[in-house]
């Protein structure tokens, strides 16, 4: 019997291009027979070790770059069928180290898929602050699990720990941003726009 393809996506749930990726590459999986691997990461810590340009660019914008930046995700947006507020009423960027904890602790239940949607979902369409343990309790308790157990999980060394390795693993592997997407061990993708490239590799695995 074939193996199913494994996708790898690596992500963090305070980039909106990241929600519009996770949006479309689900039922893309799905249509392939593909298997998703949930990689919670801290983009911030990519960011300080191999991609601080993004700060200087955040300290020095180019105004006609960031109109068409604000464009182009109201586009992709529409074409999803998502609302996207950025940036959002909560500020960016947001503390993500407690969602992305949350995350992993939700992995560990078998949770993950429908608690980042739901997280994705809370900061971008309803701007709330995922920073926040009381806006992340009722999304936890959502996907079926008590939040109080899931909160204290997070905290641990075990899961800070993990979240720092999936970080490490991103950038020992060339990743730069969010979404970083494997298709196999070495075919790296990144980025929303990136995944008419990913469904073309899919298809590829499939035949192989």
């Amino acid at each position: 019997m074939k193996t199913p393809p494994i996708i790898e996506l690596f992500f963090d749930l305070t980039s909106p291009w990241t929600w519009l990726a996770v949006h479309n590459l689900v039922p893309m999986a799905a249509r392939h027979g593909a298997e998703i691997v949930w990689r919670p990461i801290l983009v911030g810590g990519l960011f300080n070790t191999v991609n601080p340009t993004v700060y200087e660019r955040r300290n020095n914008p180019v105004p006609v770059k960031d109109r068409y930046m604000a464009k182009d995700l109201d586009d992709w947006a529409r074409l999803a069928g998502l609302e996207i507020h950025f940036p959002p009423a909560c500020g960016h960027p947001v503390n993500a180290v407690l969602a992305m904890r949350v995350a992993l602790a939700m992995q560990a239940r078998g949770q993950i898929e429908p608690f980042a949607f739901a997280a994705f979902d809370a900061l971008w369409a309803h701007e709330r602050d995922l920073a926040d343990p009381d806006i992340l309790r009722p999304l936890i308790a959502a996907a079926g699990e008590d939040p109080d157990a899931v909160l204290a999980e997070a905290g641990s060394a075990a899961v800070k720990t993990q979240l720092r390795t999936n970080t490490d693993e991103l950038i020992a592997r060339g990743g730069f941003g969010s979404p970083t997407i494997f298709v196999g061990p070495d075919d790296m993708y990144f980025g929303n726009d990136r995944l008419a490239l990913v469904e073309a590799a899919l298809g590829r695995a499939s035949k192989a």
